[in-house]
């Protein structure tokens, strides 16, 4: 395989293998390989600008977010999809769901301003809705919160903000990788 595929963990591999089988990329490609470490360049700079976004607007990683705790997160999935989880409000939370854009199994995008998880978030475990825009997520790669405290109103706008930065971000990286298919 290649340099960049080879980089990756096992289970975003796994995803990326899936991605070129299902959207068939490698009709448009000299071979399967090319088009896995195209995909996996792509993965790359994804994870790259979450880091970055969420680092530049006062947010830290985390391993898991309790469902009684009642902060919003930011969370990148191994298949390179993003939740916007709005902090608790009224026993609610808004919720909107950005898959990566190449896929046809799942929608690109979905909200759900009254959601309500299932169950805790943790990293490598998909994230469940008992009601959301989705019920469950592909497994959690990343989970991003404000390192202050803030108002459920700021937070989510501020959610907000970094959410359309990032989408813009992967649909300029998603349009580039499609580009040299």
């Amino acid at each position: 395989m290649g340099e960049k595929f080879d980089s990756l963990a096992p289970e975003v591999q796994g995803h990326i293998k899936n991605l070129v089988k299902t959207a068939k990329l490698e009709e448009n490609i000299a071979s399967f390989d090319d088009a896995l470490e195209k995909l996996s360049e792509g993965w790359l700079e994804k994870q790259q600008s979450f880091f970055e976004q969420t680092k530049q607007h006062e947010m830290e990683e985390t391993d898991g977010l309790d469902m009684d705790d009642t902060r919003g997160a930011l969370i990148m999935t191994y298949s390179g999809s993003l939740i916007n989880l709005g902090p608790e409000q009224n026993d609610y939370r808004s919720v909107d769901y950005l898959s990566i854009g190449l896929r046809n199994d799942v929608p690109e995008s979905a909200s759900e301003e009254e959601s309500v998880l299932m169950k805790n978030i943790e990293k490598g475990a998909s994230v469940e809705f008992d009601k959301g825009p989705i019920l469950k997520s592909s497994a959690v790669y990343a989970i991003a919160v404000f390192k202050e405290e803030m108002e459920p109103e700021q937070e989510e706008e501020l959610l907000d903000e970094v959410t359309m930065i990032l989408a813009q971000d992967f649909a300029a990286i998603n349009k580039t990788t499609i580009q040299e298919f």
